[in-house]
């Protein structure tokens, strides 16, 4: 039969079937082929229509030829009735001279231009069929074997186009599901390495919105966390204005109904279904949302929402729904830690100061108190003897005993804050408290400070070093009865890395590790993001940390190193 078709046909249709075959957007690829059944056959207006999943009528219809007034003036588009449905009966090749006189014809509505030759072809994929062309108003006259050879061929191209077609968008469908099962596994895996990793609390909240965000395309993620009766905006990611405290009651929302039921909800029309307006949660023109609880071990904390799917604030799906109520698992995990570690902080430094009250006290007790309460007995003593040589007597030694106090005063205040740390530096610091440990306890200090001075080490980290080489000279003072303290302090590698080692009796470790002195040495070193390490064996203790410098010392100390004079250069 392709003899029938002239060359002219046949380059059409290759360069038809060439381009309709590489083109993946349905829509496209139909409004291609319908224009080239047109330009194939002369007819004067061509339809395609597509079969519904039963094959039983036409689910979509497509025409040209037809401008928008004739398509208002026909009305509703046809369902596959008539002759259009003798193709879906016998899907076969049908050629009419006259499309009103088929027995099957219905005629034509109101409004609907004269159509007189009709052809129609059927198109199928891999063998069945799909959906129907059809062509009306051949100009010149009816349809020829030749018109209907090229429409055949022309649908031929079509089926294997639009299976094409379908094909790539089912695959693409499932990449895009691929790619956000992946999205989603690395946000979950996001939270859990911050479970592990990352135990401040407001660090956590921050990266669980961002990446739950991320996740499900959202304008807007809210964390909600339960106080008492209330919900309390704990973080926010995305476009909005978290202003202050926000918080909502439990009772009468649906956050708070979420929570308790433990069930998500999706909701489509924020304005008419959300119990408390999306302004109080700062998301203000929300359209759609997605309500996740938190809860962990059955124990409600809290819940997720996310605010308008990008782009068009679309309505989330069930996909959506799925993704983020296994993420909140995660998140959930890692609010409870975060939580966990943040109370124990809390109570490890209301411990830790309340036992350095007690220190205080002590201290205070046992020289000063003690002392003045002997300087009174003296005196009391001299006034009843009433001679001039007993009142002399007394008020020299009240005296010598003011000046010891003194002392003893001036050096309590120092430990709680060294003037030379803030005015002449660590170094001098450092100097002045190992010549009172020398004074007072007798102890034999070996002192080597190696700090370059261009190194600005920064007051808080100038803090650090010094509170934990005072603590542990004042623990060797008091428990090792030691004759000989090694202290060093050096700057290298980009940290100050410090030691104090003495020659003392040694102690338990594990049974000193909740002592004041350990704990305070402890929260110093970790708030500077650095180690400590704590050994005591064979009658030496050695007290040793590594801590991190700032940025700007680290250049200073690669300058300084740097210009330092080489050996055998």
């Amino acid at each position: 039969m392709t003899e029938k078709l002239n060359s002219e046909r046949l380059r059409t249709l290759i360069d038809v079937g060439g381009f309709i075959v590489s083109e993946l957007d349905l829509d496209t690829l139909l409004r291609r082929v319908l224009d080239a059944a047109l330009e194939l056959t002369g007819a004067r207006y061509a339809a395609l229509g597509v079969l519904n999943a039963e094959r039983s009528e036409l689910e979509r219809f497509m025409t040209a030829g037809i401008d928008e007034d004739a398509q208002r003036r026909i009305g509703e588009l046809p369902h596959g009735r008539g002759v259009l449905g003798v193709l879906i009966d016998d899907p076969k090749p049908l050629r009419l001279k006259r499309v009103g006189g088929h027995p099957a014809s219905y005629g034509f509505p109101m409004g609907h231009p004269p159509m007189e030759s009709f052809l129609g072809v059927p198109v199928f994929i891999s063998g069945e069929a799909w959906g129907n062309l059809y062509l009306t108003e051949k100009e010149g006259g009816e349809f020829d074997e030749a018109d209907e050879e090229a429409i055949v061929v022309l649908a031929r191209w079509a089926g294997i186009a639009v299976e094409n077609a379908r094909l790539y968008h089912d695959i693409e469908n499932q990449r895009v599901e691929l790619e956000r099962a992946v999205a989603g596994l690395r946000a979950t895996q996001a939270v859990a390495l911050a479970v592990g990793a990352e135990v401040d609390l407001e660090r956590s909240l921050e990266l669980i919105v961002k990446r739950g965000r991320a996740l499900v395309e959202a304008r807007t993620v809210v964390i909600m966390l339960l106080q008492g009766d209330e919900l309390v905006v704990a973080a926010m990611a995305g476009h909005g204005a978290s202003s202050g405290d926000l918080r909502i009651p439990v009772d009468g929302s649906t956050s708070g109904q979420v929570m308790l039921r433990g069930r998500s909800e999706r909701i489509d029309e924020v304005a008419s279904r959300l119990l408390i307006s999306a302004d109080k949660l700062g998301v203000p023109d929300a359209h759609s949302a997605l309500i996740v609880p938190l809860a962990y071990r059955d124990e409600p904390l809290g819940v997720l929402l996310a605010f308008d799917r990008t782009p068009g604030a679309q309505p989330f799906t069930d996909e959506d729904e799925r993704a983020l109520k296994a993420f909140a698992a995660s998140a959930a995990t890692a609010v409870v830690i975060a939580q966990s570690v943040e109370k124990q902080r809390l109570r490890d430094t209301l411990a830790a100061s309340e036992q350095e009250r007690r220190r205080w006290a002590r201290e205070l007790h046992d020289e000063t108190l003690q002392a003045l309460g002997g300087l009174r007995v003296l005196l009391s003593s001299a006034r009843r003897v009433g001679t001039l040589d007993a009142l002399v007597g007394a008020t020299g030694q009240a005296l010598e005993q003011i000046e010891q106090e003194i002392t003893n005063l001036r050096a309590i205040i120092t430990e709680l804050r060294p003037a030379a740390l803030d005015e002449l530096g660590l170094a001098a610091a450092l100097d002045a408290l190992f010549e009172r440990h020398r004074a007072v306890n007798d102890l034999d200090i070996n002192a080597e400070i190696e700090i370059p001075d261009a190194v600005e080490i920064g007051g808080e980290l100038e803090a650090t070093v010094y509170r934990v080489i005072q603590e542990a000279l004042t623990n060797i003072a008091k428990h090792a009865r030691a004759k000989h303290v090694n202290v060093t302090v050096q700057a290298e590698d980009g940290r100050i890395s410090l030691a104090v080692i003495d020659d003392g009796r040694g102690f338990a470790v594990d049974q000193r590790a909740q002592g004041f002195g350990v704990i305070g040495m402890q929260e110093r070193v970790a708030v500077s993001g650095g180690e400590l390490s704590i050994k005591s064996a064979g009658g030496r203790t050695a007290v040793r940390a590594w801590l991190p410098l700032a940025q700007r010392a680290r250049a200073s100390l690669a300058s300084s190193a740097a210009s330092r004079p080489r050996l055998n250069a």
